[in-house]
């Protein structure tokens, strides 16, 4: 058997923690004008924007080292734009050793949302107001997207990433300790943890953006699931727009067995059939009503 089959049929080695990071401070983020007059995919960091690269590196390295045996590996992947490729390029320079790097995938599916080629200042302001009006899930930029298209390409993409972990290619040395590192922006980050958990679109209005190479970590368990509260607390949760009901539910997965269903989450069934149980009491009171005429 040759060295690719081998590896398709090693046991799957699922990655220890998902890392999602926002992208550096850019010129756009300080300056709207930049997008006048550059595309945004070549928008680029600024000098703080590189600071925050590496700080971030540092903190992806430290926080792998702190309950690592030594032997942990990591797989990136990254948006095509310029200011997430130079994040990654900062966050390389504190990863430490060139063997710790598995490889790394520039993937356009994780790209930013498209706001329309060139953005005229006075006409966006105007169109992100009514966004806030229109609500940010649905709302469609002009020549643009909406949350909802990149939903969908960031569901292709996962779909892509499990076919990559079932097959090993991530993890050919197979070792126990892999950590992804996914280069991004933060609305698609927001998108990433919305569909990994199934969270509703009224649950992504409450989410905040995060902050310039702000981490989430989504970790494993010890019960084999994936969740923010692993290695994030309950008010950092909180200060993302977690609602009580979804920080509840990743204190759940952060111990749940890899499978189990959590039917306390209320969004599942409580938003459609809460009526059920009621017409069921109902109709045992009438029950009970009736026997007491006969008696």
């Amino acid at each position: 058997m040759d060295q690719h089959h081998r590896n398709q049929h090693q046991e799957r080695i699922l990655p220890k923690r998902i890392i999602l990071v926002r992208h550096g401070e850019s010129h756009g983020n300080v300056d709207y004008s930049a997008y006048v007059t550059t595309p945004d995919h070549q928008i680029p960091l600024t000098p703080q924007g590189l600071l925050h690269g590496r700080a971030c590196g540092r903190e992806i390295r430290e926080m792998i080292e702190r309950d690592s045996a030594g032997d942990w590996r990591v797989y990136f992947y990254v948006s095509p734009y310029e200011r997430t490729r130079a994040t990654l390029r900062e966050i390389g320079k504190e990863i430490g050793e060139r063997k710790r790097v598995i490889g790394v995938r520039e993937e356009c599916r994780i790209r930013e949302q498209d706001f329309g080629n060139f953005q005229v200042e006075e006409r966006m302001r105007a169109v992100k107001e009514t966004r806030e009006r229109f609500g940010r899930f649905f709302f469609r930029f002009p020549e643009g997207e909406s949350a909802a298209d990149v939903y969908d390409r960031v569901t292709s993409f996962l779909e892509s990433l499990w076919r990559d972990i079932d097959m090993n290619r991530l993890n050919r040395e197979g070792v126990s300790d892999l950590n992804l590192v996914i280069v991004s922006h933060g609305l698609t980050s927001r998108i990433f943890l919305m569909r990994w958990f199934k969270w509703t679109v009224e649950q992504f209005e409450r989410l905040n953006n995060p902050g310039n190479c702000e981490v989430r970590v989504m970790q494993i368990g010890s019960g084999g699931e994936y969740s923010l509260a692993v290695h994030h607390t309950e008010e950092e949760l909180e200060r993302w727009g977690l609602s009580p009901e979804m920080i509840a539910d990743q204190k759940w997965r952060a111990t749940a067995k890899k499978g189990e269903w959590n039917d306390d989450c209320p969004w599942y069934n409580d938003d459609y059939f809460d009526h059920l149980l009621e017409s069921r009491d109902s109709d045992e009171e009438k029950e009970s009503e009736m026997e007491i005429l006969h008696e």
